[in-house]
């Protein structure tokens, strides 16, 4: 009973962040969105017992959302990422592309005749196609994982070389009140002396 329940309430949240991705109104919460949807359905097949690919999806989308938030705000900075835009363009053009797809895919599903196996499935599927996707490529992939988090890293560095709040260098320290410059700055314009 317990197994149904989960399944259906990660199904529920994996459709609804879905949907959110098309209906929020900025790209840092699109991003969110996407990410929990894909941790739903990463959820749903760890249910299958299918560990592997579940824990595979969860991770490689949760850093995907995370590398497209630190280059959002690389690029454009926090606050256009989260300001509201319209995140759906075209919209009848991609709601017509999206009909056709579906009705091809759909057709080519029901239409095409399945093939029979060749033989007998692997006693455990999860360890033969860990073994078939990774078993000549474990290495690579033990040596992207940290150059992906350093890239990450650089990334931020090189977004804001000075900090949060040093924005301009040496002279915050002669800053009045309120972050404005004090009167005798030369280089924001004060009177000077």
């Amino acid at each position: 009973m317990m197994p149904a329940i989960l399944f259906w309430v990660f199904s529920l949240v994996a459709v609804a962040s879905a949907v959110a991705v098309f209906v929020v109104d900025s790209m840092a919460r699109a991003s969110y969105a996407l990410a929990l949807s894909f941790i739903a359905v990463g959820a749903i097949i760890l249910q299958l017992d299918l560990d592997y690919i579940g824990v595979i999806t969860i991770l490689m989308m949760t850093m995907e959302m995370a590398i497209m938030a630190v280059f959002m705000v690389m690029y454009m900075g926090m606050n256009p990422a989260l300001m509201p835009m319209d995140m759906t363009h075209h919209k009848r053009r991609s709601a017509v592309i999206a009909g056709i797809v579906f009705a091809v895919l759909a057709a080519g599903a029901l239409l095409i005749p399945w093939p029979e196996p060749m033989s007998a499935p692997p006693a455990d599927p999860t360890r033969a196609l860990g073994e078939a996707l990774m078993g000549s490529k474990m290495l690579v992939m033990l040596t992207i994982s940290p150059v992906l988090f350093a890239t990450i890293i650089a990334a931020l560095v090189l977004a804001n070389p000075r900090g949060r709040y040093d924005r301009h260098g040496d002279d915050l320290d002669r800053r009045g009140p309120g972050g404005r410059p004090e009167p005798d700055d030369p280089i924001k314009g004060g009177l000077g002396r």
